[in-house]
């Protein structure tokens, strides 16, 4: 067992482990071990992006040697769900390598990962693989400049859990927007999802003379306008997803003429928003809501091929963490830093709702509870900043942040007022290098409402001689 004390801990999840310290300490242990060896986790794609991260662990015959394998296990996941990729070199213990490559097998306790990072996003069989230093590939990282256009008529839209959002634009300026309720993630029949976005399109372009290009945002992995994998799409059928969900956004731009059209994860949306909002780049936007949405615009101002999915990733080190329903795996973002994490922690603060009510409407009563005075919701939302706090330092382990841009109606209101105070007092109190260099931002009142949809209305560049 690794000691982890932290300074300051959630009054509604005393047990929580950040992996932040627990980072902190085990590296501790390493620069206490003079036969600690270097070591590195490589993952590499078909389309040539090689992520390396190095780092340094326990020497075989260390009396903690065995925290090296939960140390490998907890950075690989992480590193899986930030970057995204169907192969895993492993430099510098090789029996680390083997025991990852077990994991993160059909079999392992990794499965549901083996199977995402394989054949759902990359269409391959997945592997972890034991590798010399010299043998590594080099590191190949792109980024490129997506957004910020906004000449012309556009249609942004955002597909959520609980709601799909669109809004008309002529030349960056919002002249309509409009929230619909929906209730897509158990919908078998695909032509739910592709009418309702179809729906939503229609409601926008009747305030537009005309449509000049389309740009969305949604939960999930979509490359190159594909749909790889979503939760939005979990009800559908294997043999219908393959033949109407995965390329429904390019149905959908037949529809509208072939006009240019683009769809990225909302997280990145998200920080693309926060980066034009702000006219300022090394933004790491978090939206809580339906589950957690998370995007990166790099310092150069570029967005990334990244998977950014972390709410998939671990924060929380307990043996006994909260377990996502979805991967299987505990100690997720998903459990602490969404609608899900409000649920959650409702109960042990001595809210009673019905079985049946959906976490959205547990959400809004919480949220009632709040603007009432209610000590019991106050003290869900200073928990749920309390594990913020200490996520954000470990997001920065990976991420090169100097904004961090917090929505979503998590986040919305006192409560937010409330996670972003909290998390402050973590930085300041645990890691004050970070609490002087990340600015802690919500977006304004115009970015609130129309941010979201303005930033995918801006992806698409329009063609040349329009």
């Amino acid at each position: 067992m690794l000691a982890v004390c932290p300074k300051i801990r959630p009054s509604l999840d005393p047990e929580f482990r950040p992996a932040s310290l627990w980072h902190r300490a085990y590296q501790a242990l390493v620069a206490g071990d003079p036969s600690a060896r270097p070591f590195a986790i490589v993952l590499a794609r078909m389309d040539g992006a090689v992520f390396r991260h190095d780092s340094r662990v326990l020497s075989t015959g260390h009396p903690a040697a065995a925290l090296t394998l939960i140390y490998a296990e907890r950075l690989l996941k992480f590193l899986l769900w930030m970057k995204g990729a169907p192969q895993v070199l492993v430099a510098g213990a090789d029996e680390i390598a083997a025991a990852l490559a077990k994991t993160y097998s059909p079999m392992g306790a990794r499965a549901f990962d083996c199977d995402f990072m394989g054949a759902k996003i990359f269409g391959r069989v997945f592997s972890v693989e034991a590798s010399s230093f010299e043998a590594l590939p080099a590191t190949v990282e792109t980024s490129s400049p997506m957004g910020r256009h906004l000449d012309g008529c556009r249609i942004g839209f955002d597909l959520g859990g609980s709601d799909r959002k669109a809004a008309a634009l002529i030349d960056g300026e919002v002249v309509y927007s409009e929230e619909i309720t929906w209730d897509p993630y158990f919908q078998t029949d695909p032509r739910y999802h592709l009418e309702g976005v179809h729906d939503s399109l229609l409601r926008a372009a009747a305030h537009l003379p005309r449509v000049d290009a389309i740009g969305g945002s949604a939960a999930g992995v979509y490359v190159n306008n594909e749909v790889r994998a979503a939760s939005l799409f979990r009800g559908v059928p294997a043999d219908a997803f393959e033949k109407h969900i995965r390329r429904m956004f390019f149905t959908l731009q037949t529809r509208w003429g072939g006009v240019p059209f683009e769809v990225v994860n909302d997280g990145e949306v998200t920080a693309l928003a926060g980066a034009m909002s702000m006219n300022d780049n090394a933004v790491l936007g978090v939206a809580m809501g339906t589950s957690l949405a998370v995007g990166y615009v790099t310092p150069a101002g570029n967005l990334t091929p990244w998977l950014n999915e972390l709410a998939f990733a671990p924060i929380d080190y307990r043996p006994d963490a909260p377990r996502d329903e979805w991967s299987g795996d505990i100690g997720c973002g998903v459990q602490y830093f969404s609608q899900q994490g409000v649920g959650r922690l409702a109960q042990r603060a001595g809210f009673v709702f019905p079985a049946a009510l959906p976490w959205p409407e547990q959400l809004i009563e919480v949220q009632h509870a709040m603007k009432a005075g209610d000590s019991r919701a106050r003290v869900i939302y200073e928990s749920i900043g309390v594990c913020f706090g200490y996520a954000i330092a470990h997001y920065a382990e990976f991420y090169e942040v100097r904004n961090l841009l917090v929505l979503g109606r998590v986040s919305s209101g006192e409560g937010g007022e409330i996670i972003l105070g909290r998390a402050s007092a973590v930085l300041r109190e645990e890691f004050p290098a970070l609490a002087e260099s990340i600015q802690l931002r919500t977006p304004d009142e115009k970015n609130k409402r129309h941010g979201q949809a303005t930033a995918a209305a801006s992806l698409p560049a329009l063609r040349t001689g329009r």
